[in-house]
């Protein structure tokens, strides 16, 4: 554990830092806390309920839920496009290998979007229910309660091809993942407080494999990667992995001690060698991102504020309000 003084003096740091940049980011979309006050009161509860149910069945439904809407958002804005099924006509956001297998909880959705047309017909959006819903998962899992800003309407356009280009790979350095942070409007505090997402759910071992067997031309194996857990890994996911099918591609827990609990241990792993995805391990290469690490790992309690500031701010990414975009009646399909 860092000595709090250290800890206090690179916040002091940090902020400073941060004070500057917010100076020239862009302007939050003017979105609403309690937005469906009076044309659907229930909207939040019904929501929470659903997820509530799902995620006491499969507890691997909240970090889903989390990766949808940061799926969602980094895709044409939160505008529900990853909900979209494909056409005879065109291929959507969930047919790209980035989304498919892994994207699941679209059921879920499906569930709060049919109760929430019982109660107040086309009136709450498919993009405001997934971000209530990842509220909801975060808080299940033991992160914080925040609350969230409504009124985005649904997008009509969903297309595969836009799918890789703006989402961070498993094998993204640091430069990379600041930029596309930063194509969206996302600052670097915003990319390390997100990022701990990645303390629950699991990983397909071909999302890392290239850090245990022929890292590059100098190194068979990823030097920053802890060797026990590099041991743990291999023995979890032998040189054959990789492929599409579940027996050949298998997942591992991303934390490898308590993947069901959105905490700080995250922070702590970088720290040790233990980030499983090369993206993860990356947020220690740089000094900014790994003073912002350190802090979240010594004090839980900031990195709460943070990540539940962050996910509102990623909420609000090229939204479409107003008399913008629909509310469509069934998620799955624009309206006809």
């Amino acid at each position: 554990m860092m000595h709090k003084y250290h800890v206090h003096a690179l916040w002091f740091v940090i902020t400073l830092f941060l004070v500057v940049h917010q100076l020239f980011s862009p302007t939050v979309a003017a979105l609403e806390v309690d937005y469906y006050r009076l044309t659907c009161p229930m909207a939040e509860k019904i929501v929470r309920r659903t997820v509530t149910r799902a995620v006491d069945r499969d507890r691997g439904l909240a970090p889903a839920l989390i990766r949808m809407h940061f799926h969602d958002c980094f895709v044409r804005g939160c505008d529900a496009s990853i909900l979209l099924d494909p056409t005879a006509t065109n291929r959507t956001e969930k047919l790209s290998p980035a989304n498919t297998p892994s994207l699941r909880g679209y059921e879920v959705v499906d569930e709060a979007k049919a109760r929430l047309e019982s109660h107040c017909p086309q009136t709450v959006s498919c993009a405001d229910i997934i971000a209530f819903a990842a509220r909801d998962s975060a808080c299940l899992a033991g992160g914080p309660e925040y609350a969230v800003p409504a009124g985005r309407r649904d997008g009509a356009v969903s297309r595969e091809s836009e799918v890789l280009p703006n989402l961070p790979l498993p094998n993204s350095t640091l430069d990379q993942l600041i930029q596309i942070f930063s194509s969206k409007g996302l600052a670097v505090e915003h990319l390390v407080a997100l990022s701990g997402a990645h303390s629950v759910g699991v990983s397909h071992c071909s999302s890392f494999a290239h850090r245990l067997y022929g890292f590059n031309a100098t190194h068979a194996q990823d030097p920053a990667l802890d060797r026990s857990f590099a041991s743990l890994l291999k023995a979890n996911c032998p040189p054959s992995s990789g492929t599409d099918t579940a027996r050949t591609d298998p997942t591992v827990p991303l934390d490898s001690k308590a993947s069901d609990r959105l905490d700080v241990r995250y922070y702590m792993n970088l720290m040790a060698g233990r980030g499983l995805l090369g993206s993860d391990q990356a947020l220690v290469s740089g000094p900014v991102t790994a003073a912002l690490v350190a802090v979240h790992a010594a004090e839980p309690w900031r990195w709460k504020e943070e990540f539940a500031a962050a996910m509102v701010r990623m909420g609000s990414i090229e939204v479409l309000t107003g008399e913008e975009g629909e509310v469509r009646k069934d998620c799955r399909a624009v309206n006809g």
